[in-house]
């Protein structure tokens, strides 16, 4: 079975520049990257080497809730073992994206929590 281990959590916030710096100054962690994002959107990726909070902005100001969990992300060795194995147990994958620095996709479990699952080898 392939290594797993937690890479992220994505949350929906209304400033993500300003959840960063309070991230930052509250735990010593580094912003790792920031730039343009799904939607339209902004993020921050923050935290140390392994981990990761993804803070995430719509473009303009939405109705959508903010504080509320949009994905977690979990970093594999074998992208096409992990799909194999999630798509044996019947569940449908969505959105494979080939990007630097690796591959990607997601899924939603039975509860509709939505995963990504990300290799970088």
């Amino acid at each position: 079975m392939t290594d797993a281990m937690l890479e992220h959590v994505n949350v929906t916030v209304t400033d993500p520049q300003a959840t960063a710096r309070r991230l930052t100054e509250w735990f010593g962690w580094q912003v790792r990257w920031h730039g343009p994002a799904k939607n339209g959107g902004t993020a921050y990726h923050v935290g140390g080497e392994a981990s990761y909070v993804a803070v995430y902005a719509y473009p303009e100001p939405t109705d959508m809730p903010t504080g509320r969990l949009n994905h977690i992300g979990v970093l594999v060795d074998d992208l096409d073992a992990a799909e194999a194995r999630i798509k044996a147990s019947g569940i449908h994958t969505h959105s494979h994206a080939d990007y630097e620095p690796g591959r990607r996709f997601y899924f939603d479990d039975p509860d509709g929590i939505e995963f990504e699952v990300i290799s970088y080898a």
